[in-house]
């Protein structure tokens, strides 16, 4: 059996692994750490560089600093054979083309780099070029949803080639990037990937998993005959063809197996998405929850009211907790306008701060923590729980991770943290999560 490559994935945000299992989430990417990944049995990691979250600059400089301790990891580690992928939203919210030319900047050159969306997981598919979300069953192009209209990311096309010259400003033009359509992925693809050259652009379709399995198929064999270099810019989807793993070892309904002393847990919920406010709805509904909501208005005075707005949530936490309910703290729902990316960035970076010092404040002896919004469960898993690194256990729901900190964390210990997207599931995901961890069925 021909030895696969090391599939190394820089995430822009935590929810990246929600389409695998067994393998290790790192927090931290100094040369050591990295190490760590590479030495791992799992054919794919991900380094968590949560650069969604950051302005542009910003979101290059790390994605530089990463890619040049990660050259002397391989260097050290004498690993050649291994595949990059920048792992980004599936509703195309993200700093392309920034970190990809990065990448290609730092460990380049490649022959090309692809935009490959689909995440079937969360009803994201491609087809003739055009991204899709599947919304109430219905085919919707992502240009039509609300993403396309963040103030931070926002865009006009969901045809990635218009995508495509939008977002790198005229600098790569639609009639340049290469289509790989669905007839062309499921044909087979391999001579074309051969012919590509000087970090050629290409999009490429998925309407299933045996898709994005035999575009995957294509590549390995275009890196491993025609040595060529490629680099992804894709969502969860892909990475399952690409690392290929069997089934992972505890099924998604038996996860309360990993819960400490059969407590109650408890919620952190950032996301301000629709979806979001829906799941959040429905959870509340549950008797065993207590909602706390934190007004996030109170962080806009000039006058800085983080530590009483903290002291507040906290006892009502702790008294919640005392009570056998599983206590969630949510931010308001409405998304408050600011006068530019930078202030709203700025104060984002003040709640997520007041949620973090939540989660520290959180009694210890928990039994599970559920993370709702994708920049928030990294800030849980970095900042919050200050973790170098944590093992991803599975799925406990399609397109949410389930990870476990390690034994000897101070405060946390063997703590099973769910990582969920604001973006995925219906509007019983939140509470049909809730209930698989506390074993309760309303």
């Amino acid at each position: 059996m021909t030895a696969k490559p090391k599939v190394i994935v820089l995430d822009d945000d935590p929810t990246g692994s929600q389409t695998v299992h067994s393998c290790l989430l790192l927090l931290r990417w100094d040369v050591d750490t990295l190490r760590l990944g590479l030495q791992d049995d799992s054919p794919i990691f991900f380094i968590l560089t949560n650069t969604r979250a950051l302005p542009a600059e910003a979101a290059a400089s790390i994605t530089r600093e990463v890619c040049q301790n990660l050259k002397i990891a391989l260097a050290l580690e004498q690993i050649q054979d291994f595949l990059i992928v920048s792992r980004s939203d599936s509703t195309l919210r993200g700093h392309y083309p920034v970190e990809t030319d990065a990448i290609a900047q730092e460990l380049g050159p490649f022959d090309a780099h692809f935009l490959i969306p689909a995440f079937l997981e969360g009803g994201r598919i491609t087809l003739n070029s055009t991204h899709y979300l599947i919304v109430d069953g219905v085919p919707t192009p992502v240009h039509e949803t609300e993403f396309a209209r963040d103030s931070v990311f926002g865009y006009h096309h969901s045809y990635l080639p218009l995508y495509v010259e939008e977002k790198t400003k005229g600098k790569i033009k639609a009639d340049c990037v290469e289509r790989f359509l669905l007839a062309d992925v499921r044909a087979g693809s391999l001579q074309r990937l051969l012919q590509l050259r000087d970090n050629q652009c290409c999009v490429v379709d998925a309407q299933t998993q045996a898709d994005l399995n035999n575009f995957a198929q294509d590549v390995l064999a275009a890196s491993k005959q025609g040595q060529k270099r490629f680099l992804f810019r894709t969502a969860a989807s892909f990475l399952t063809a690409l690392a290929n793993l069997p089934p992972q070892p505890i099924a998604p309904e038996n996860m309360a197996k990993y819960v400490r002393g059969g407590k109650p847990g408890a919620i952190i919920v950032g996301s301000h998405v629709q979806k979001t406010t829906q799941q959040l709805e429905m959870l509340l509904q549950l008797e065993s929850t207590q909602g706390i909501e934190i007004d996030v208005r109170q962080l806009l005075d000039r006058t800085d009211r983080s530590a009483t707005v903290l002291t507040d949530i906290l006892i009502k936490v702790r008294k919640a907790y005392n009570a056998g309910k599983t206590p969630v703290v949510y931010t308001s729902r409405q998304e408050l306008i600011f006068e530019d990316v930078k202030t709203r960035l700025q104060f984002g970076s003040k709640v997520s701060s007041l949620l973090m010092n939540v989660v520290r404040g959180l009694p210890s002896d928990i039994g599970f923590l559920i993370s709702k919004g994708g920049i928030t469960s990294n800030d849980v898993l970095s900042t919050g729980l200050a973790l170098t690194w944590a093992r991803l256990l599975g799925q406990v729901l399609p397109g949410c991770s389930i990870v476990q900190t390690p034994k000897n964390h101070p405060q946390f210990p063997n703590l099973p943290v769910v990582l969920f997207p604001g973006n995925v599931g219906d509007a019983t995901a939140l509470a049909t999560i809730y209930q698989r961890l506390s074993n309760k069925t309303g």
